[in-house]
């Protein structure tokens, strides 16, 4: 190879060397920039969250205080049968049992004082709205409208489960169904009712139920959103259980004594 030649690959090298150095020093501030904004947002997206959580109580966050569960009483508690609804208020199953099924049940079956109805929180954890709608609904339990937020939350399921603040569509039912408002809201933000919510649950727990809705009709507990009919045929056997079972009890000792 000439001299000639090797000189010029030499210039070419450097001048090739020089312009990547120009262009890496160009590109140096859009590559900071690009970082600075990613950390911002990262930043925005976390406070966000931090936020949406606060509106958002977290069962696991309650003090280990044990209550009795007491549910949410609809009819005569002195009804022959019992019925037992385990229930998520953010549960597509549950919403379509209480807006389709339900109300047959309550005007021909629970106001007939044929059984009475309980409702019991249980939030399975898979819609992060839960806790707040059973929140909300036990806040308007105190101004005796809890079945009236009961259905209101079930009917509007898709307007809050998924809302960043679903306090926002709550606080419109609470005016909606006349509570006081205010009272309300300092009840919602005290979340004093999560106890009561978490011993609903630790129930369901301790009776093995594991989907939404679940109930118990007598001494029979049944999983799913079962129709009317069903719901009747099991109210009609439980009843015919405890007729039974009374009579066994008023009948007449033997003269032995023995029953």
């Amino acid at each position: 190879m000439s001299q000639k030649s090797a000189r010029a690959q030499r210039s070419n090298a450097q001048r090739s060397n020089v312009v990547r150095t120009r262009r890496a020093a160009s590109l140096k501030p859009f590559y900071i920039g690009l970082v600075v904004v990613l950390l911002v947002g990262i930043a925005l997206i976390a406070r966000a969250l931090q936020h949406s959580d606060a509106s958002r109580p977290s069962i696991a966050n309650v003090a280990a205080t044990p209550l009795q569960a007491q549910g949410h009483l609809l009819g005569n508690p002195n009804a022959p049968v019992q019925v037992l609804e385990f229930a998520d208020f953010g549960c597509p199953h549950c919403a379509e049992f209480a807006t389709i099924t339900e109300p047959d049940i309550r005007k021909r079956i629970i106001d007939a004082g044929l059984a009475s109805y309980r409702f019991f929180d249980f939030p399975i954890g898979e819609f992060s709205n839960s806790v707040a709608a059973s929140n909300a609904a036990a806040c308007a339990g105190d101004q005796n409208k809890f079945w009236e937020m009961h259905d209101k939350l079930f009917q509007g399921q898709p307007d809050w489960d998924n809302a960043n603040n679903p306090k926002d569509v709550f606080e419109r039912y609470a005016k909606a169904l006349g509570l006081d408002v205010n009272a309300w809201d300092a009840c919602y933000d005290s979340q004093k009712h999560l106890p009561e919510i978490k011993a609903d649950r630790d129930e369901g727990v301790r009776r093995g139920v594991n989907s939404t809705p679940t109930f118990v009709i007598g001494t029979k507990q049944i999983p799913g959103a079962i129709p009317y009919d069903m719901f009747k045929a099991y109210v009609d056997t439980a009843a015919m259980a405890a007729k039974a079972a009374s009579r066994d009890t008023a009948a007449p000792k033997g003269a032995s004594g023995q029953p």
